[in-house]
């Protein structure tokens, strides 16, 4: 691959993730913030009270963090990690668009600066603004364009150079980074602590990544009697519908230890 080649796959693939992701960040900017990585993010929105169930979360439909007005924050690094990706990624097609911008005033293709009193193109939120970014990474609108009356006009946007590329790989690197430690998903494996298996009280573990599903094992093995299957290593595994059931089971094991010791 060239410089320019890998620069603009890393680009995309991590405003792709921010894409990807951003709903699940809204919804846990809503969601009192998860001990050591439980409940796992597949079951957030079925725990979450009138959420999913209620109000489908349209990502292109929510108006960007900075100008929304929503209740108090459960999550407040949720919301820190939201407010730092938007101005990330509103910044940096503030310096594309300055760069290779060459577009007519009523063009929809074109980013618009923010004002005192008009937020520009920031008003359609880090996902027009993640798309905008690809475009110019990819160098789409480049080349002259031919009109009605067959004349050709100028592009609408320059090539991108590639330090400016750099800086969008640099950017959007950094802003999948931090969407990823806010959702727990930058670590693959980890222990959850003072959960053990309702049905062996072997240890659980929780194994999520931005590329797969989350699951958790027993450490236990076959001879754990939980109700689901086992994976390759003889584990038993929950994964999809089967977390809601398990985060059902650690809670009532929980409340009976509880009511243990109270009695």
């Amino acid at each position: 691959m060239t410089t320019y080649a890998i620069a603009r796959h890393e680009t995309t693939e991590g405003l792709d993730t921010v894409r990807m992701l951003w709903g699940e960040l809204l919804l846990a900017i809503e969601t009192p913030p998860p001990v050591e990585g439980w409940p796992p993010r597949e079951t957030r929105s079925f725990l979450h009270t009138g959420s999913a169930a209620d109000e489908p979360l349209v990502v292109e439909d929510r108006a960007p963090l900075v100008l929304r007005e929503h209740p108090a924050p459960a999550n407040l690094d949720a919301l820190d990690t939201g407010l730092a990706i938007e101005r990330m990624l509103y910044d940096l097609a503030d310096t594309l668009a300055a760069a290779v911008q060459h577009t007519a005033l009523d063009d929809p293709r074109r980013w618009t600066f923010r004002s005192p009193t008009d937020p520009g193109s920031r008003a359609h939120g880090p996902h027009w603004a993640a798309v905008w970014i690809e475009g110019r990474v990819l160098d789409e609108d480049t080349t002259p364009e031919e009109q009605l009356d067959g004349t050709l006009t100028a592009p609408p946007f320059d090539p991108l150079p590639l330090h400016l590329l750099h800086e969008a790989r640099r950017t959007a690197r950094s802003a999948e980074g931090r969407l990823l430690r806010a959702l727990g998903l930058d670590q693959r494996r980890r222990a959850i602590p003072d959960r053990p298996c309702p049905w062996c009280r072997g240890e659980l573990t929780l194994h999520a990544g931005p590329d797969r599903p989350s699951a958790v094992t027993c450490s236990t093995g076959p001879s754990c009697t939980a109700p689901v299957p086992p994976d390759e290593h003889g584990r038993r595994i929950w994964t999809g519908g089967d977390l809601v059931a398990l985060h059902t089971a650690l809670d009532a094991a929980q409340q009976h230890i509880e009511r243990e010791r109270a009695a």
